[in-house]
C-alpha cells in the first residue's frame, strides 16, 4: 500500500455509506497517510471515510473534490485493513458495513474543545424533583464517570434543561472535556498468584507461546473452578512484558465487574473497557488510546475485536463456547472465529478458554490445528460437585408445582447449614405461554409469530423475539372473557413465587437479564449474592457464566430436558455445556457441592454423559454423528434469510433462488428450502430461510456469492447471508 499522499494527489477513500466502490478525492493541504480517517464531501453531506490507497482516476478529474480534513486519530494500520477485507470476504459483508464496525467510536472527529462533560458536583439543589432525582441517580450509579449533555439526558430520560438547572445549583459540575488521556500503566509483576502444579505448567506453556511473537491458538480447557482465569492472566502479563497489547473478550457485561477487580488486583490498575455498559465518552477514549498505544489491555464484548490496536499480541476468548459471541443481526459473524483470523494476520496468540468447549474448537484441537491445555483439578480446596438425576416420571406433582420433594429436602438442608442453593431454569419471565382457559387462545406478539411471555414483576407481557411489550390484559383479546388468562409452564418469576411459598423465611434473589435496567444494577446484585445476601438464587443462563458464589453448595436444575427438544443441530451440545456449567457453580469453596438434575428423560445419552462426567465420550459421540451427517465442523453451512412485508413476494424470491442452483451444484452443495423461518414474522416482517450444505473443503463463499448475485431484492425485500449459522430461527 502507498504510504503518504501529497496535497492534491488522488486518493481512494472507503466510506461508511452503502456504496460498492472506493471514491476518488484529492489529498488535503499538508497531505495525508494511507489509512487516515478523513471527513469527505458526498453530495451535500459530509461523511466518515478511510484513505484505502491510491485513487483510480477513472472519473472527470475536474470534478474530483478535496478531502475536507484528516481526523486527529491514529491512521488505520495495514493489518486492520487486511482483517476487514478478509472478514468481509468470509462473511460476504460489503466493505462499508465492515468499516462501520471498525469506526464505532462516538465523536471521532470532534476537537476536545467542542465538548462539555458533566459530573456529579458537591452542591445540593434547592428543591428535589423526580426528574432531578433521575439525573443524580444516573451519575451516582456510574460512579462519577463523565457524560456529555446528550448522554446524560438520554440515560436519565429527561430534557437537557433539567441538567442545566442542576449545573446552576452546583449539584452537577460542567467542564470542558480534556484531551483523551492514556490509561494507568499495568504492572505485569505487580501481584502474581500462587499457582497449582497444573496451573503453573499451563501458564508457562502460554507464556512461551506469547514470547514467540507469532500466531498460534490454544484451547485452554479446565473444569469449572480450576482457575483458567489466573492461567490466562499470566499470558496477559507476558504480553505486557513484551510491550504488546492484549484483548480479553467476555460473553456478558455482567461478568466484567468481578473480572475487572481481578485484573486490578493482578496488575495494579484497571484496564480499558469496551461494551454497552460504559459511557460514550469512555468509549471514545478507549478507541483513541488503543490506536495510540495508550491502552495496554482491553476487556470487552465481541465488538472490541474491531478496535484499532497498534500492536496486538494476545486475544483471550473467555467461555469460548458461548452463543453470545455470534452476532445475529447486521454483520453476521462469530467473534471466536474472527479472533483467530485477526490474530493470524497480526501475529498474535489466541487463548480459547472454556470448561465445555464448542465442538468446533474440540475438533480443531483433536486434529492438531490448535494446541490443547487441560486443567484437571479445581483451585484450592474446592472439589467437583456430586451430580445426580431426579427421575420426574414417578413424581406426582400438582400442575402448578415444579420443585420435587427430593430437591426441596436438599434445599432445606442447605438453608439450615447457612449455605446457598441455586434453582436454575432455562427460561426468563414468569411463564412461556399465557393461555385463555375459556377459548384456548394463546396471547401472541402483534409484530411477530412468537408467543408473549408474562413478566409478573413488570406486570407486562414481553416478546423475547423482537422486544415488544404490552400490559397484561384483564380480558382475553380473542373471546373477551375476563379472569380466564392463565400462565402455562414455569419461568423464573413463577419459580420464585413457588420458592417463596415453600421457604417463606428464606431470602430469595432472582437473576435474569430482563429484570435489571442496567449492567451496573446487575453487577451490584451479583456482588450482593456472592457476599451472602441470599439463601436461594433463582436464575437463567446468566448464572452459568463465570460467577463465583463461595457459599453456593447446591444446584437444582428444574427442567434439564428443555434444550433437548427441537431440531437445533447443537441442541445436545448446548444442553451438555449448560448443565455442566451450571453444576460447576456448586462447591466453589471449602464445602463440597451437589447438583441435582430434574429430568423426565434420565436415560437420554446427554443426561447420562453429564452425570458420568464423561466429557470426552460425549464429544466423540457427538463428533461421530456430525461427521456421518456431513454437518459442522465436518461440513459447511450457510443460511440465507429473506425478509419482507409481503409474504408472497418474499417466498417468490426464495423460490427463484431454489430453482437456479448451478453455482452451488458445481461444488457439490445441497439447498434446502425455501421454508418459513421457525419464527416466521418478526417486527411485522415475514421471514423465509434457505439452508446451503456443502462439503468441508468446498469454496462455499465464492459459490454463494455467485448464486445470489442475480437476485436483486426490490422494494422492502431484504436478503442476508449467514455463513456458519449457529441458530436456525
Amino acid at each position: 500500500m502507498d504510504g503518504f499522499f501529497d496535497e492534491g494527489e488522488l486518493v481512494g477513500v472507503l466510506t461508511t455509506q452503502p456504496l460498492d466502490r472506493l471514491l476518488d478525492y484529492r489529498a488535503p493541504a499538508g497531505g495525508c497517510h494511507a489509512g487516515a480517517y478523513v471527513d469527505v464531501p458526498l453530495g451535500p453531506r459530509r461523511v466518515l471515510g478511510v484513505v484505502w490507497g491510491r485513487g483510480r482516476g477513472d472519473y472527470d478529474l475536474s470534478k474530483i473534490r478535496p478531502v475536507n480534513r484528516v481526523l486527529d486519530v491514529a491512521p488505520m494500520r495495514e493489518e486492520m485493513q487486511s482483517f476487514l477485507e478478509k472478514m468481509g470476504e468470509y462473511t460476504l459483508t460489503p466493505m462499508p458495513a465492515m468499516l462501520r464496525l471498525a469506526s464505532r467510536a462516538p465523536g471521532l472527529g470532534d476537537a476536545p474543545s467542542m465538548r462539555k462533560v458533566y459530573r456529579l458536583g458537591h452542591g445540593t439543589p434547592d428543591r428535589m424533583t423526580a426528574a432531578r432525582e433521575k439525573v443524580l441517580a444516573v451519575l451516582e450509579e456510574f460512579g462519577g464517570l463523565a457524560f456529555t449533555l446528550g448522554e446524560l439526558a438520554d440515560h436519565a430520560g429527561v430534557s437537557s434543561s433539567v441538567i442545566k438547572g442542576l449545573v446552576k445549583q452546583g449539584a452537577i459540575d460542567e467542564e470542558d472535556s480534556p484531551r483523551d488521556l492514556p490509561y494507568a500503566p499495568l504492572d505485569p509483576d505487580h501481584a502474581g498468584r500462587d499457582l497449582t502444579a497444573d496451573q503453573a505448567a499451563a501458564a508457562e506453556s502460554l507464556r512461551g507461546a506469547v514470547r514467540t511473537g507469532g500466531y498460534g491458538t490454544t484451547l485452554l480447557k479446565g473444569v469449572t473452578g480450576s482457575g483458567k482465569t489466573e492461567v490466562y492472566l499470566e499470558a496477559v502479563a507476558e504480553c505486557l512484558r513484551q510491550g504488546r497489547q492484549a484483548l480479553v473478550l467476555l460473553p456478558e457485561i455482567a461478568l466484567s465487574g468481578e473480572f475487572l477487580s481481578r485484573v486490578q488486583a493482578r496488575f495494579g490498575a484497571k484496564p480499558a473497557e469496551w461494551h454497552s455498559g460504559v459511557t460514550m465518552t469512555e468509549r471514545r477514549r478507549a478507541w483513541k488510546m488503543v490506536g495510540e498505544g495508550g491502552a495496554q489491555l482491553v476487556v470487552g464484548a465481541r465488538s472490541a475485536l474491531f478496535l484499532p490496536f497498534r500492536d496486538l499480541g494476545l486475544i483471550v476468548v473467555d467461555e469460548e463456547h458461548d452463543t453470545s459471541y455470534k452476532q445475529e443481526d447486521g454483520v453476521l459473524y462469530n467473534a471466536r472465529d474472527m479472533a483467530v483470523l485477526r490474530a493470524s494476520i497480526t501475529g498474535a496468540q489466541v487463548v480459547l478458554a472454556s470448561a465445555t468447549p464448542s465442538l468446533e474448537s474440540w475438533a480443531n484441537a483433536e486434529s492438531g490445528k490448535y494446541r490443547r491445555l487441560d486443567l484437571t483439578s479445581r483451585f484450592g480446596a474446592a472439589v467437583l460437585p456430586e451430580m445426580r438425576a431426579i427421575d420426574m416420571r414417578g413424581k406426582d406433582l400438582p400442575g402448578h408445582r415444579w420443585i420435587s420433594p427430593t430437591l426441596r429436602r436438599a434445599v432445606d438442608a442447605r438453608i439450615q447449614a447457612g449455605e446457598q442453593a441455586l434453582l436454575f431454569l432455562n427460561r426468563r419471565g414468569y411463564a412461556p405461554v399465557t393461555i385463555c382457559r375459556a377459548c384456548g387462545h394463546q396471547i401472541g406478539c402483534d409484530q411477530c409469530d412468537a408467543r408473549m411471555v408474562e413478566h409478573r414483576f413488570l406486570k407486562r407481557l414481553m416478546c423475547h423475539q423482537c422486544g415488544e411489550t404490552k400490559p397484561m390484559p384483564e380480558a382475553c383479546p380473542s373471546c373477551e372473557v375476563e379472569g380466564k388468562l392463565a400462565p402455562v409452564g414455569p419461568g423464573v418469576e413463577r419459580l420464585a413465587e413457588e420458592a417463596a411459598e415453600l421457604w417463606p423465611e428464606a431470602r430469595i434473589a432472582v437473576l435474569s437479564s430482563d429484570l435489571f435496567g442496567s449492567a451496573r444494577q446487575l453487577k451490584a446484585e451479583i456482588e450482593a449474592i456472592a457476599a451472602g445476601g441470599a439463601d436461594i438464587v433463582i436464575g437463567t443462563q446468566l448464572v452459568a457464566k463465570g460467577h463465583n458464589f463461595p457459599l453456593l453448595t447446591l444446584v437444582g436444575v428444574i427442567d434439564s430436558d428443555l434444550g433437548l427438544q427441537g431440531s437445533d443441530l447443537r441442541a445436545a451440545e448446548r444442553t451438555f455445556q449448560l448443565m455442566r456449567q451450571v453444576a460447576g457453580r456448586a462447591g466453589r469453596a471449602e464445602k463440597p457441592g451437589l447438583a441435582l438434575l430434574q429430568s423426565f428423560q434420565p436415560e437420554h445419552p446427554v443426561i447420562r454423559a453429564i452425570l458420568a462426567g464423561d466429557e470426552e465420550g460425549f464429544w466423540r459421540a457427538e463428533a461421530a454423528g456430525r461427521e456421518a451427517a456431513g454437518m459442522p465442523p465436518y461440513g459447511r453451512l450457510a443460511g440465507i434469510i429473506l425478509s419482507g412485508s409481503n409474504l408472497e413476494e418474499t417466498f417468490a424470491l426464495g423460490t427463484a433462488l431454489a430453482r437456479n442452483t448451478a453455482p452451488l451444484d458445481r461444488i457439490g452443495a445441497q439447498v434446502f428450502g425455501p421454508a418459513p423461518a421457525p419464527i416466521a414474522r418478526v417486527r411485522g416482517r415475514h421471514r423465509v430461510r434457505l439452508l446451503v450444505k456443502a462439503p468441508k473443503g468446498a469454496p462455499l463463499q465464492q459459490a454463494v456469492a455467485e448464486w445470489i448475485r442475480p437476485a436483486r431484492p426490490k422494494g422492502d425485500l431484504r436478503l442476508a447471508v449467514d455463513i456458519d449459522p449457529q441458530s436456525f430461527f
